[in-house]
């Protein structure tokens, strides 16, 4: 009896039977979690397994329809975030609520933190409570500095002391990686090990399981609103975790190659814009060519002025032997079979607010529309089909695409693009920020396509996936293709080499 009570006085956050509904459909069902003080606890699962809506009841933002939710033994009823907040609960989301155009320190001690005196701010108390969160996490910024104007990673830290500021003991962290560095990644990791150090309970959302197991005490894998498993980490493999999720062994991650035929599909010959310089290449149908390289080496520049979404200042892009004119954008090159799937898909590959069955046929006016005239039944059904083949998780054409989980999310585009049946599909960052489960169903969708004739080319910031998913592989360094390989005889150290203009 002593030892039971002994572990619930060490439970910082505990969560049990949680049930939440939306229009009829479980969104969870029974779920349960527990973080102890001083850990930092995993809660992984596929999009749509429920963990945004688990988060967003932990914090205030969603009542659930019954479940009970214990602070330090404690019963408690958020209502809202502030009254999370007050209890020491604080989510930091991916998209990080920075505001750009006020101060560090004005950022750290938003609202009800802000010391005054009287009706006025305390400028002088301001600086010193603003600096003495920085120095709990060894962070070296000037307080006076604009937030628009830090690195990703400070961004993230700043975001990190204002949630100290409010004394939280539960720090939730919803893909904190996403936008890092691997030397970002490092420093982030230091400070949240800091945190746990001080007692701070740390619940990592977090689809990069490489990252789960180098810095996680503890996991939580959620299937279909349900939680399905509890582990030490030590105590689990990445093959039981990814099992787990699917609620199938893992298998294969990536499909097999040997697709491609020996008609070129699309030749980009001495193409140069703002950082890519003088690029060439040709890429097959039935190929998937692999464009790698570090951050701001113009791989994304490349699809952007392939796709016509930028202006190249010379060279030419020549697509099933008609050369693309110059300048002509987006349009001209989607009506020629090239359309580009963007690596930010919130702010540019769909309308948040907007139904799925809009955002599908947005891009798809012809096949919706006849003599000027959009016709409703043509839009339900192309949105059906597109529900259908990417089996996107919804609970109709009609849902806000804003409500899907990132992976849905990520299907919706590919579905308006898809629907234009393409000759050339272009994919920035195609599985970033999405789960393992979601990952495999898109690289088996690449491959269908490929096998029908299709050539993607795709870019991609993790080797791995490089070398899966495709048949050839070109790295770029400072705006140039600095190596060229075989997928199926590359590794990661020549990659790395090519990355950083080592070349042969």
């Amino acid at each position: 009896m002593t030892a039971s009570i002994t572990l619930e006085r060490e439970m910082a956050l505990e969560a049990h039977g949680i049930v939440k509904r939306f229009d009829g459909v479980h969104a969870l069902n029974g779920a349960h979690l527990a973080v102890r003080a001083g850990e930092i606890h995993a809660l992984l699962g596929e999009n749509g397994a429920g963990k945004s809506t688990f988060v967003k009841i932990l914090t205030g933002l969603y009542t659930p329809d019954s479940g009970t939710i214990l602070r330090d033994g404690d019963e408690m009823d958020f209502s809202n975030v502030r009254d999370a907040n007050r209890a020491g609960v604080v989510a930091l989301y991916q998209e990080l609520s920075i505001i750009p155009t006020i101060s560090v320190a004005e950022n750290i001690l938003l609202g009800e933190q802000t010391p005054r005196r009287g009706m006025l701010v305390d400028r002088r108390l301001l600086r010193q409570r603003a600096q003495e969160q920085l120095n709990r996490l060894n962070l070296r910024v000037p307080l006076s500095k604009l937030a628009g104007s830090l690195s990703p990673v400070q961004q993230t830290m700043v975001a990190v002391a204002r949630a100290l500021a409010t004394d939280a003991r539960i720090l939730i962290l919803d893909e904190p990686t996403a936008a890092l560095t691997d030397h970002e990644i490092n420093d982030l990791f230091r400070v949240l090990r800091s945190l746990r150090d001080d007692g701070v309970a740390i619940i990592y959302v977090s689809h990069r399981l490489e990252e789960v197991f180098e810095l996680c005490d503890r996991l939580t894998v959620m299937r279909n609103g349900e939680t399905i498993m509890t582990k030490d980490v030590v105590a689990t493999t990445v093959e039981e975790v990814i099992s787990t999720m699917v609620g199938r062994p893992g298998g294969e991650l990536y499909p097999e190659r040997n697709t491609r035929t020996d008609d070129v599909l699309i030749s980009v010959d001495a193409l140069n814009g703002r950082r890519v310089k003088d690029v060439s290449f040709q890429a097959h149908a039935g190929e998937v060519v692999g464009i790698g390289g570090l951050a701001g080496s113009g791989r994304s520049e490349l699809l952007r002025l392939i796709a016509g979404a930028q202006k190249h200042t010379s060279g030419s892009i020549t697509v099933a032997g008609t050369t693309l004119r110059h300048g002509k954008g987006v349009g001209h090159a989607l009506d020629h079979g090239v359309a580009l799937v963007p690596e930010e898909r919130r702010s540019q590959g769909v309308i948040l607010s907007a139904s799925i069955q809009d955002n599908i046929a947005i891009a798809n006016f012809q096949a919706v529309s006849s003599s000027g005239w959009m016709s409703n039944r043509s839009i339900v059904d192309l949105a059906r089909r597109g529900l259908a083949n990417l089996q996107i998780k919804a609970r109709g054409p009609r849902q806000a695409v804003g409500q899907l989980s990132g992976g849905n999310q990520q299907k919706v585009v590919l579905a308006k693009m898809l629907a234009r049946s393409p000759k050339v599909l272009l994919m920035d960052e195609p599985t970033r920020g999405i789960d393992v489960g979601t990952k495999a169903e898109i690289y088996r969708l690449m491959r269908e396509l490929v096998a029908g004739g299709t050539t993607i080319i795709a870019v991609s910031s993790e080797l791995p996936e490089l070398i899966g998913m495709s048949d050839r592989i070109l790295i770029m360094h400072e705006g140039r293709i600095a190596g060229e390989v075989r997928a199926d005889v590359a590794d990661e150290e020549l990659l790395l080499s090519y990355s950083y203009g080592r070349v042969d």
